[in-house]
């Protein structure tokens, strides 16, 4: 299969035309080829939301959850089976909001996942409401006076907790995104990517005018592995300067290298035992 879109598919989708959606999708299927590799070695979870939907329009194995729900499953996947590429995807107010305790604790095991955060700053699904990430002021019909509350900076956040690999792009550099996303795919343990991007349908303030008035690419000699760099970088002020890279990268034991039930091979792959099962789930016969 000669490109990204033969291997993996081409769906109608249900995203409004100019929506951000569009071009992650591209760059995650141009990563995911350039990786060389195939849908059945992928599998893609997510929670509730358009961003949500990705996996929808992926052909790979998928599972769609609950709303804040995508990183539950994808470790579940993982420990289950080791040798799959497991992609969680879903927008910021599922991850950063509902499922912010996961991401928490998924910071802190570090499995060996992606976790894709399509962050366009504002609840699509769901109308227009403010998001955890929408700037202080934000106006919105469920919030007409403003957000009052200060938005949650994700990058801060996880390079704070040292997550293994933190990563910010933006839906505008295709390319860029792609490179972010197959070296995140790439690496062990833990891979946070935010990826900023507009909603032209609720969000009039982060337009693709304003990101491309504020985002710049990390300069080559920029180092990921020194922390108090990255915390300087994951504090700039997004309405003035926002940096797009690998702003954290850090190598430590992932979390199925803790489990040694994992070093005869993957779960998945083994044969059932039938007695031993049979005999246990006849204890809970009534």
């Amino acid at each position: 299969m000669s490109d990204p879109e033969t291997r993996f598919g081409k769906y109608e989708t249900a995203w409004c035309p100019g929506c951000g959606d569009f071009m992650v999708l591209k760059a995650l299927k141009k990563a995911l080829f350039e990786a060389d590799l195939h849908p059945h070695q992928i599998l893609l979870t997510s929670g509730i939301g358009q961003a949500a939907k990705m996996p929808q329009y992926l052909h790979c194995n998928m599972f769609n959850g609950l709303h804040g729900r995508s990183i539950p499953p994808a470790i579940g996947a993982k420990l289950a089976n080791p040798e799959l590429i497991v992609i969680a995807v879903s927008g910021d107010g599922c991850i950063y909001g509902e499922g912010g305790n996961h991401l928490m604790a998924a910071i802190r095991r570090n499995p060996d996942i992606t976790v894709l955060v399509c962050n366009n700053m504002v609840y699509g699904l769901t109308k227009g409401q403010a998001s955890p990430t929408s700037f202080q002021g934000f106006k919105t019909k469920a919030q007409p006076r403003g957000a009052p509350w200060q938005a949650f900076n994700p990058i801060a956040f996880a390079v704070s907790m040292e997550c293994s690999f933190v990563a910010r792009g933006y839906a505008g550099e295709v390319d860029h995104l792609a490179a972010l996303i197959k070296e995140a795919v790439s690496h062990r343990g833990l891979a946070l990517v935010d990826i900023l991007q507009p909603c032209v349908t609720f969000n009039h303030v982060n337009t693709y005018r304003w990101f491309k008035e504020r985002c710049y690419l990390l300069p080559s000699g920029y180092d990921p592995s020194s922390w108090e760099e990255a915390m300087n970088i994951a504090r700039e002020d997004m309405e003035e300067r926002i940096a797009l890279g690998v702003i954290f990268k850090k190598e430590m034991p992932t979390f199925e290298e803790r489990f040694p039930q994992l070093a005869q091979g993957p779960v998945a792959g083994r044969a059932r035992v039938g007695p031993e099962i049979a005999s246990v789930l006849s204890e809970f016969e009534i």
